[in-house]
């Protein structure tokens, strides 16, 4: 850019004020100054367009990018699903040599299933079991009782009467 300095302004008004005259420098040093700030105004809106541009190219790079990866997304859960399909079909027809060594997809037999649910039992009795000695010190009841076997058990031993339904 042009380098302007103190002396060259005030040499250029000089310059100015004797070939324009007093009575017009005003108006023209006015009409110059619009003119400067529209050709910054074109200038910055040229800058602007030109970022926008570049900006837009970018966004389109990105979105051809994204595309791509959800074509390949949708293309591998498209092969998965017909592979599961097409496993599912097999295993719905009876065709056993597809899937000799799938144990998950075979039917357990019973006394496999009496196992499990007896190895289920155990782990939970494990898991919930809690020492009689804290039960006790904390007050948890340790076996619950009915409320006739209650009065039967602590009934004070002077306190019992008989007595007939038809009395």
């Amino acid at each position: 850019m042009i380098d302007f300095g103190l002396t060259k302004m005030m040499l250029i008004g000089v310059v100015a004020l004797v070939v324009i005259g007093p009575e017009k420098l005003p108006k023209v040093a006015r009409m110059a100054g619009s003119l400067f700030g529209r050709a910054q105004r074109y200038i910055n809106d040229v800058k602007a367009e030109v970022s926008r541009e570049m900006e837009l190219d970018e966004l389109r790079k990105v979105h051809e990018e994204v595309q791509k990866a959800a074509g390949d997304v949708h293309q591998s859960i498209a092969s998965s699903l017909a592979q599961t399909q097409s496993e599912l079909n097999a295993a719905w027809s009876g065709d056993s040599d597809a899937h000799a060594g799938d144990a998950a997809l075979q039917a357990p037999n019973v006394a496999q299933m009496a196992r499990k649910s007896k190895d289920f039992r155990k782990k939970r009795m494990a898991r919930d079991a809690v020492p009689a000695w804290y039960k006790q010190k904390n007050g948890h009841k340790t076996r619950v009782i009915s409320a006739a076997a209650r009065v039967a058990r602590f009934r004070p031993s002077g306190m019992t009467a008989k007595s007939t339904f038809f009395d």
